[in-house]
């Protein structure tokens, strides 16, 4: 297992271009979309949970949208009408295929037709915790070639103050030979993706936009004003990068306060969960979050880190930005030391036991597994000698990942009482709406709750614990 792990690891790592150039021999070129009198033509590179609702907001509102991505069965899938994310409905990007709104492709060749560029990658973390811009900047070399007079180019993926008007400019300019706010236009307006939340549409959403001159920002105002309704333009592109990065450290910030008071309050024999229920009825002055067993998605557990970086460049400490890491990075650490706990108390060592987590997917009711902490409580309670498996109706099967190689193939297990009542616990992680609590409540010997789903629950004393 380590061996496969490791060449799995350097597999994932090779470079971006090897990666762009062997997806090119996979797929057919792709036909280039052309605009009519008063259509427009956009390029949206990046086909997952941000790039692919935007793609589909622009094609319903009539802009011909061409989607670019690596993955060729991303691609396959979506020229086929296909939906590869859950809560994406495969009728609708059949239709807006159908009707010439929407295609996908690998050839970066195509943007040359299109009048606006938006890139929506990924900005990982580096192992030492260090921005991995490989991907923005990767995908800036690839278009610099094909890059036209008087196109805009757009960054939508979060990143640090500077990322735009710095490193993808130079990266743009140099393979280009253009240059930025005078042959092309270039823009920053993060991405403000709620997903799981059936109220969230694309179109209501108010985007912030950042343009490295005037002109640039005005540019910008116009594409995005054929999709979405608010617009909120900044001074500059750092402003709109700070902006996002303060919305996700303000949700970090705050879930690690509860999560520390949780632990201070636990000694104090109060429920933090009665006590967020009791604050929140403040109509001013407040606003509820809530405990977890550690942070998920592509955004809070990552985006503090960008912050720091760029502050330490600068001469400056983050330390209240940080504390709140550490405080959230700790979380699965304690649930774990809470699940041997509650098995302490019915006489069992968590080394041999058999305990289900409930729940992959970082966030309910979504099947985006993107850094969830449940990969950290697996890892954890492996490494305490646990059998370890999974439910999640949401995530039928894990794919294979950069970060947790070990775990890809493992698949959910079926919901049934024989099964359920087989594990010495189930540890609950992520509270998805579709699974049926009363009967776990009913067929668990022992259920450690992070998310307060078993609240009114009448079982046994000692069958559910909080966590």
């Amino acid at each position: 297992m380590v061996s496969l792990a490791a060449r799995l690891v350097k597999f994932m790592g090779c470079r971006f271009e090897m990666q762009w150039s062997t997806a090119k021999t996979l797929l057919p070129r792709a036909p280039v979309v052309q605009a009519g009198a008063n259509a427009m033509n956009i390029a949206i590179i990046g086909l997952g949970y941000v790039g692919l609702p935007l793609c589909l907001q622009f094609a319903r509102r009539g802009v011909r949208v061409l989607g670019l991505d690596i993955d060729a069965k991303k691609v396959r899938a979506l020229n086929a009408g296909r939906s590869y994310i859950k809560h994406i409905p495969t009728g609708e990007i059949k239709r807006l295929v159908r009707t010439g709104k929407f295609s996908a492709t690998n050839d970066f060749a195509e943007i040359k037709t299109v009048a606006a560029i938006l890139i929506c990658v990924p900005t990982p973390l580096k192992k030492n915790r260090t921005p991995d811009l490989s991907f923005v900047l990767n995908t800036g070399k690839s278009i610099a070639p094909h890059l036209q007079r008087g196109q805009l180019v757009v960054l939508e993926s979060t990143t640090y103050p500077g990322t735009t008007e710095n490193e993808l400019r130079a990266v743009l300019e140099k393979g280009s030979g253009l240059k930025a706010g005078q042959d092309f236009h270039l823009a920053f307006s993060p991405e403000r993706e709620d997903p799981g939340n059936p109220r969230s549409h694309v179109a209501d959403i108010p985007k912030v936009i950042g343009g490295y001159t005037p002109a640039c920002l005005a540019a910008a105002q116009k594409v995005y004003s054929r999709a979405i309704r608010t617009l909120v333009p900044v001074a500059n592109c750092r402003t709109a990068e700070a902006a996002k990065l303060l919305e996700n450290v303000f949700r970090g910030v705050n879930i690690a306060l509860v999560n520390e008071l949780k632990g201070v309050y636990a000694a104090l024999d109060i429920d933090i969960w009665d006590v967020i229920a009791a604050a929140k009825t403040k109509p001013f002055g407040f606003m509820p979050f809530y405990p977890g067993p550690g942070l998920g998605g592509h955004c809070i557990p990552i985006d503090p880190f960008y912050l720091a970086w760029k502050a330490k460049q600068a001469g400056q400490e983050t330390r209240f930005v940080e504390l709140a890491g550490e405080i959230n990075r700790a979380m699965p650490v304690k649930v774990v030391a809470r699940v041997a706990q509650a098995l302490a108390a019915q006489n069992r060592k968590i080394s041999g036991a058999k305990i289900l987590v409930l729940g992959l997917a970082y966030k309910a009711n979504v099947d985006d597994d993107r850094e969830s902490p449940s990969y950290a409580l697996l890892d954890l309670l492996a490494a305490r000698g646990a059998e370890v498996a999974y439910h999640d109706p949401h995530v039928p099967v894990i794919k294979l990942t950069r970060e947790h190689p070990h775990w890809a193939g493992m698949k959910s297990v079926k919901w049934s009482r024989k099964m359920i009542s087989s594990f010495d616990a189930v540890l609950i992680s992520t509270a998805h709406a579709g699974v049926n609590y009363r009967q776990l409540a009913a067929w668990s010997p022992l259920v450690v709750d992070t998310r307060n789903v078993m609240a009114g629950f009448k079982t046994p004393a000692g069958r559910i614990w909080k966590a």
